[in-house]
């Protein structure tokens, strides 16, 4: 799913039992906790530590210390980019499976469903449980 920035964020009310705060190395557990299928998200990193620790990391973490929501850098340049300075429109990607991602992430920041497209994925299995998309859109 893309969502283009459209809106202006909101304000959200986070469940009592939800913190959402900057990721630190004391939760690269929590990141390991979220098992091979969600690897991608700090690969780009080089590990769950060095996600944790880059300061680019942000989640949303319950009382236990796991991370149901996360949204981080994927990909980090050397300098900085204004992005809609440079005429450009900021995107958020996630998967329809990530209704987290879409409802706490996403349209609350001001993001609005632009299209759907398939992402295939090769040498990373997917659990069977994770196939089929429980519901459409939030």
């Amino acid at each position: 799913m893309v969502w283009t920035l459209q809106a202006d964020p909101q304000r959200h009310t986070v469940p009592r039992e939800v913190s959402v705060r900057r990721l630190e190395p004391a939760d690269t557990d929590a990141l390991l906790a979220l098992g091979p299928d969600s690897a991608w998200i700090h690969a780009s990193w080089g590990d769950p530590l060095s996600l944790a620790a880059s300061g680019h990391g942000w989640a949303a973490v319950d009382r236990k210390g796991r991370v149901p929501a996360i949204a981080c850098t994927y990909f980090r340049g050397t300098r900085y980019e204004d992005i809609t300075g440079r005429g450009h429109v900021p995107s958020w990607n996630c998967s329809v499976l990530n209704r987290a991602g879409r409802l706490l992430a996403a349209w609350a920041a001001g993001f609005r469903l632009v299209r759907e497209y398939v992402h295939y994925a090769v040498g990373s299995p997917v659990h069977q449980s994770r196939l089929a998309a429980p519901s459409r859109y939030p």
